[in-house]
């Protein structure tokens, strides 16, 4: 890439809908805004109301734009959930250059070659992740560019994901004025911060515990093999600081922030708070101790279903442990509970850049980092200037996701 460009990813939680404005300027990346909001119509990791989940988009994206001066009119949208499934493919093309030399359209002619796959009516390909490449039977090329060659030929995993729930995001997002220049697996995003090359090759389960879901990912030989969503996370917490304390849900989530510690051993007796009681007037003393009791069981219970679901996916020991990502974690304790019930190293990924230094930002600025790595050039992209061009530009004006996706297969079939 040239000069300056600016990327904008929109990360979907069940908590918080985040928007993350990037600017790379000649392959570094940098962070000039954030914005967030709560968001209302996400249960679980799925959208059960568009009306409020457009809203909450449209509040992230104004509070994302207000703080760089710019309109944000394209994002690159994070998608997850237990609807996601990984299909291998195989994509065959001959090198079209006279010269033979492999260049970026013969990488896009392969992997769309790679996407001719027997789906479900019901499923929809979100992406293609390339393995490797090979070219006149030379194996494990990541970069086939510039290389001489007759055929080339690419291993690739399709991620695929129910047409309702892809339809349904998207469809939020058009309607709160953006285009959508790509959907990016969250998995795939988060693992360019929150894992080495070293663990992705030696094998690492990456965790994303959020508020309303736990997404467990499985990286071994450098690629993604296995994917799972597990319906439970922060919320869940929050849900049992209410029941126990006899407090509102909001409450109960203020409390868990400022107060919440994981290990009851490591709660200090001496902190207390006041807790104002459904059906009561008058406040209630508590000490962290008694929040700690509340809290430790439900942690316990979060890190021994992702156990026992890594081992139905049929993974045994990894070199490299378990990567704790998602707002979840920062709460004091859990990484040693992690370790206590996952019997393996555990470790928590932040994005090393100024005002997203948590857990809970890795998607979306991951979703920036994996699209400046792998697009090449082939994504739509803008720059500051086309940005502020784009200002007053009406939603109908704008080419929507699917029509794209349908004119790509009238000219491929």
């Amino acid at each position: 890439m040239n000069g300056n460009d600016i990327l904008v990813s929109l990360d979907i939680g069940s908590s918080k809908v985040r928007v993350i404005i990037g600017e790379i300027n000649n392959g570094a990346m940098n962070i000039i805004g954030v914005g967030s909001a709560d968001s209302e119509g996400i249960r679980k990791g799925a959208i059960v109301d568009i009306d409020q989940t457009v809203q909450s988009i449209r509040s992230a994206v104004d509070h994302a734009e207000r703080m760089v001066g710019v309109s944000i009119s394209e994002v690159h949208v994070g998608i997850s959930g237990n609807h996601i499934a990984l299909q291998s493919s195989h994509g065959v093309v001959a090198v079209s250059n006279e010269n033979r030399e492999i260049g970026q359209e013969d990488i896009e002619r392969v992997l769309q070659a790679a996407r001719v796959i027997a789906l479900p009516p019901e499923r929809e390909i979100i992406g293609v992740v390339p393995k490797q490449y090979v070219v006149d039977g030379l194996e494990e090329i990541h970069d086939p560019r510039g290389m001489i060659g007759v055929r080339l030929e690419v291993e690739a995993t399709i991620v695929t994901g129910a047409k309702t729930a892809v339809h349904n995001l998207v469809r939020c997002v058009e309607k709160a004025g953006l285009g959508v220049s790509g959907l990016i697996l969250n998995s795939l995003a988060s693992s360019q911060l929150a894992l080495s090359k070293d663990e992705r090759t030696m094998g690492t389960v990456l965790v994303d515990i959020g508020a309303g879901a736990t997404t467990i990912s499985i990286f071994d030989q450098g690629n993604l093999t296995a994917t799972s969503t597990l319906p439970i996370g922060g919320e869940f917490i929050t849900n049992d600081i209410s029941i126990g304390l006899r407090t509102q849900t909001d409450v109960a989530e203020k409390i868990k922030l400022k107060y919440g510690c994981a290990i009851v051993a490591d709660a200090d007796p001496e902190q207390t708070f006041k807790v104002s009681r459904i059906g009561s007037n008058s406040d209630k003393e508590y000490t962290q101790v008694d929040l700690a009791n509340i809290i430790e069981p439900r942690v316990q219970e979060i890190f021994h279903l992702i156990h026992n679901e890594v081992q139905r996916l049929g993974v045994k020991d990894l070199a490299g442990g378990y990567v704790l990502t998602g707002g979840t974690v920062s709460m004091p304790g859990v990484v040693t509970i992690g370790q206590e019930e996952l019997q393996a190293p555990v470790r928590v990924a932040v994005p090393d850049f100024i005002g997203v230094r948590d857990p809970a930002y890795i998607n979306g600025v991951g979703i920036i980092q994996y699209v400046t790595k792998y697009t090449k050039g082939s994504s739509p992209r803008y720059s500051k200037k086309s940005v502020a061009n784009k200002i007053g530009t009406s939603s109908s004006e704008k080419q929507g996701f699917f029509q794209k996706l349908k004119n790509w297969f009238k000219e491929f079939i």
